[in-house]
């Protein structure tokens, strides 16, 4: 996660299992930074989806008793995603998304994940195990040739660089299943009101 007014540098590598991206986090001597924590996010935009017509987005995010509110600028993408991300911890437990309706922003899309964030002393960067409905990630966020190093140290190339969100990577399964989309959201999740 990068501090204020900051660009984030990062790629997704899928994963077997959550199980699998474990032992090589092991293997690699990465010692646990923050427990695994159940993500709800939910993107905003205005009707006429000005945030997204800019290739921006709002994210609001539960995590355990934490919730941020974030901007991400538009991303520039060659080898890795790099973006401006401008993020607010708030101080509520839970931020009433009237208030995002009365700015003049509606819900979008939601998603969620169990996030473990693991890192080693002195590195450039974090990696995170993300366990999503449609399948187990890493994420790599950091310098660029931290995660070039690391991606190799775990045996990915650069073939197998991930850098579309976790909305595309939805929408895409989706497609290749003939199902039609409603949020990324576990199945205890479907009915519940964000």
């Amino acid at each position: 996660m990068s501090a204020a007014g900051e660009r984030e540098v990062e790629i997704k590598l899928a994963l077997a299992s959550a199980a699998e991206g474990r032992r090589m986090l092991e293997a690699g001597g990465f010692r646990l930074l923050k427990a695994r924590v159940f993500e709800d996010n939910t993107l905003f935009d205005t009707p006429d989806r000005r945030l997204r017509a800019a290739a921006s987005l709002l994210r609001l995010r539960q995590a355990g008793d934490a919730v941020m509110l974030t901007f991400k600028g538009p991303a520039t993408y060659e080898k890795h995603k790099s973006r401006e991300e401008l993020e607010l911890r708030l101080s509520d437990a839970v931020l009433d998304a009237r208030l995002l309706a009365r700015l003049g922003f509606e819900p979008v899309f939601r998603y969620q994940k169990y996030r473990t964030e693991y890192g080693e002393a002195g590195a450039e960067g974090v990696v995170t195990l993300d366990e999503t409905p449609i399948g187990d990630y890493f994420e790599l966020e950091g310098a660029p040739d931290w995660i070039d190093r690391t991606a190799a140290r775990f045996g990915f190339r650069e073939a197998d660089y991930i850098t579309a969100s976790y909305a595309a990577l939805y929408f895409d399964w989706c497609r290749q299943r003939g199902v039609e989309p409603a949020g990324m959201v576990f199945p205890e999740a479907v009915g519940t009101v964000q």
